[in-house]
């Protein structure tokens, strides 16, 4: 596995992707699901709009964003309809790693973004708004409020949301193959190629192995540096 030629790019790529995506979703989350949270008119339509995603499986989203960003695609269709741009631009390309690299985090942030919504919006219903209430009797401001009372206690979400964006963002493959194929490789990608194509089980198993470690260990992290302590909520 080690002498792979493409094993240093697929375990780049790997730890990429997930250091892009996961934060990135974790941000977008937070913020909708305190909108949501928010109760204003409309919020519960917003979620099931935005949870619209969780319903399509990994390579119909890869697919459906392929035909977006291909040279003859939708997007380069309407940016030369429109005057912007004279020529197609290649977005998915060895020419443009860069921007190959960004639609597969653009179509996993548009695809996975609500499994961590959904979990954040469970966990800010169960916290109770008798703490809100004593933290404004005790003259806290929106931010103070946010801060101290609801983040500490969305704690155990933020945890779950963590753990399963992380496994699932070093685990991915459908999305990756369909946008990257060889451009950008993951270590899943390879566990495949070398499986179907390549007819190689040990080498196919050994960069399985390799990725249930690494999901394993990022587990443990998360559960030794994020592990919910009993303290007392200070203003």
């Amino acid at each position: 596995m080690f002498q792979d030629i493409k094993f240093g790019e697929a375990l780049k790529y790997t730890f990429l992707l997930a250091l892009t995506i996961v934060p990135l979703q974790l941000v977008t989350a937070l913020l909708l699901a305190l909108l949501v949270n928010a109760r204003f008119r409309g919020s519960k339509f917003f979620l099931y709009l935005y949870a619209l995603p969780l319903g399509i499986s990994d390579l119909a989203a890869g697919l459906v964003w392929l035909a977006i960003f291909t040279q003859h695609g939708y997007l380069n269709s309407i940016l030369v309809h429109l005057g912007i741009i004279e020529r197609p631009i290649y977005f998915i390309s060895y020419q443009n790693v860069g921007l190959t690299f960004m639609t597969i985090v653009l179509a996993e942030h548009w695809r996975a973004t609500a499994i961590v919504l959904v979990i954040l919006v469970a966990g800010l219903q169960m916290i109770s708004r008798d703490y809100l209430e004593a933290a404004e009797v005790l003259g806290a401001k929106r931010w103070q409020k946010l801060w101290y009372v609801v983040l500490p206690l969305l704690k155990p979400s933020l945890q779950s949301a963590l753990i399963i964006r992380t496994i699932f963002a070093l685990q991915m493959f459908a999305v990756a193959i369909a946008l990257g194929g060889e451009i950008i490789p993951v270590l899943a990608g390879e566990s495949y190629y070398w499986y179907s194509s390549y007819r190689n089980e040990h080498l196919a198993s050994a960069y399985a192995v390799l990725l249930m470690a690494i999901s394993l260990s990022m587990t443990w992290v998360y559960l030794k540096f994020l592990r919910t302590r009993p303290e007392v909520t200070r203003l």
